[in-house]
């Protein structure tokens, strides 16, 4: 008898060959470099989903890897929450994001963070909503998760790389690091083979790095860390 050609996701959606990359499923964003694109289900950034952007610290790129696909929302609104440095007018241009499209939220408290975050996904006003987080226990991530299954967001986490290890509803995760050219990408988490060689991905630096502006205004982070390499001035 011959075997059967059924894929593993005509039987059910959730379901792939843990060889082979799932197909993806819903809508999908370019992430605007092949190299990533071709490594991600679907052949982009997941929406309605939690991902995880697991970083050394915050700052290293991570917008500006974002940028294609912030750039291609068109019109609709972009939610910051809680993010770790003041974003910068002329940083947030560079990534084809203008003010008027911007939602900043600012919070006391982590849970805060995270009930407003929840809010955003449940309401689907905004077509992309960036999250950063210290600490978040299952409970929370798992809720987020759930409200953004209910919405057409684009949702990333921004986490420190230390909870790499840690478990996640998160359907993609990836570890990034800082390197000359941009950026390696570590593929911590996806539906599919595991990955063991990291990608290498260049990024434009943001020109607002290179004005008098932003080298004064910047020092007394770079006397605070030297070692590091400079945060963005749009995180």
């Amino acid at each position: 008898m011959p075997p059967s050609t059924t894929s593993a996701e005509e039987i059910h959606p959730s379901l792939w060959r843990a060889s082979q990359l799932a197909r993806g499923r819903g809508r999908m964003v370019d992430t605007g470099y092949p190299a990533l694109s071709t490594e991600l289900p679907g052949g982009g950034w997941p929406v309605g989903v939690l991902i995880d952007l697991l970083v050394q610290q915050p700052g290293v790129g991570e917008m500006r890897l974002l940028r294609p696909a912030l750039s291609a929302l068109a019109d609709r609104t972009v939610a910051l929450v809680q993010p770790p440095h003041i974003p910068d007018s002329l940083g947030l241009g560079y990534i084809g994001l203008s003010l008027d499209r911007l939602l900043q939220i600012k919070t006391p408290k982590a849970a805060d963070a995270f009930w407003s975050a929840e809010q955003i996904l449940r309401a689907g006003s905004c077509g992309a909503l960036i999250l950063w987080a210290q600490h978040a226990q299952s409970s929370s991530l798992r809720r987020l998760h759930l409200a953004a299954q209910s919405s057409e967001t684009l949702f990333m986490m921004v986490r420190p790389l230390t909870v790499a290890q840690d478990s996640s509803p998160a359907l993609l995760r990836l570890a990034l690091r800082p390197a000359a050219e941009g950026l390696m990408v570590d593929i911590v988490k996806r539906r599919g083979p595991t990955r063991a060689e990291p990608l290498s991905i260049s990024l434009q630096p943001t020109p607002v790095l290179f004005s008098r502006h932003a080298r004064l205004s910047r020092r007394p982070l770079a006397e605070v860390v030297p070692r590091s390499l400079p945060a963005e001035v749009v995180v």
